[in-house]
């Protein structure tokens, strides 16, 4: 039995101890829930339907456990996926999103899951995103080379600490992709991609004409919605 009002005690995997830890919202009788979503360029397959159906398991515990649930699940509707879709398709990538997150609204009500709170679209978030990348490369954490701006994990201390890989192993596997020469060091990852002629959509920014790398999507819009 539990008491009215009073959420009820949850154990969480913690992915950093490797142990069990309890569940301690920021603000007591609140829990606040980012799903990253669909990166839209094609129709769902099963493993997004798990994902769905899992994430929604999530939400209904901490509903029916008494907390007040913000639950934000983002749609990518800018991606070189969409963009090359698009191009082969001869129509522009707004056209290839819609028509998607269309059938990903009809999957997913025929899963039977709860609607998010908030469905925020990446290409809603652009001033965001380009607000944030400048603030660290303000701060000395990202660069710029030839109009492409770069993440730099040597600034950051703890990088590679959750997934319990140093930056020495993650850069001995680098053999395996093709290595973006202009990088300072093969980990750094891209902030803001450069967007030639061909591309149908692009945005305005201080490095020039492009769009947002996948990483500093989430960050964004995960920081606008529920805060830092």
């Amino acid at each position: 039995y539990q008491p009215e009002g009073i959420p009820m005690a949850l154990q969480i995997y913690n992915t950093m101890t490797q142990n069990k830890s309890e569940f301690k919202p920021i603000t007591p009788g609140q829990a606040k829930m980012y799903v990253c979503g669909m990166t839209v360029y094609d129709l769902c397959h099963i493993g997004h339907g798990r994902a769905m159906v899992a994430f929604d398991c999530v939400y209904r515990w901490l509903k029916h456990s008494g907390y007040a649930v913000t639950f934000v699940r983002n749609i990518t509707d800018v991606d070189d996926k969409i963009i090359k879709r698009a191009s082969d398709l001869g129509t522009s990538s707004r056209e290839v999103a819609e028509k998607n997150i269309v059938e990903f609204h009809k999957d997913t009500q025929a899963l039977g899951t709860l609607a998010p709170t908030l469905e925020p679209k990446a290409t809603d978030h652009i001033p965001q995103m380009l607000a944030l990348i400048e603030d660290l490369e303000r701060k000395g954490l990202a660069y710029e080379k030839n109009g492409a701006v770069y993440y730099d994990v040597s600034r950051f201390e703890n990088y590679g600490r959750l997934s319990k890989h140093a930056q020495e192993d993650l850069r001995a596997g680098i053999h395996r992709v093709e290595i973006d020469e202009t990088k300072d060091d093969p980990n750094d990852f891209l902030l803001w991609r450069v967007a030639g002629e061909h591309r149908l959509e692009k945005w305005s920014s201080k490095w020039g004409n492009g769009f947002p790398g996948w990483h500093i999507e989430c960050s964004a819009m995960s920081m606008k919605h529920l805060g830092e």
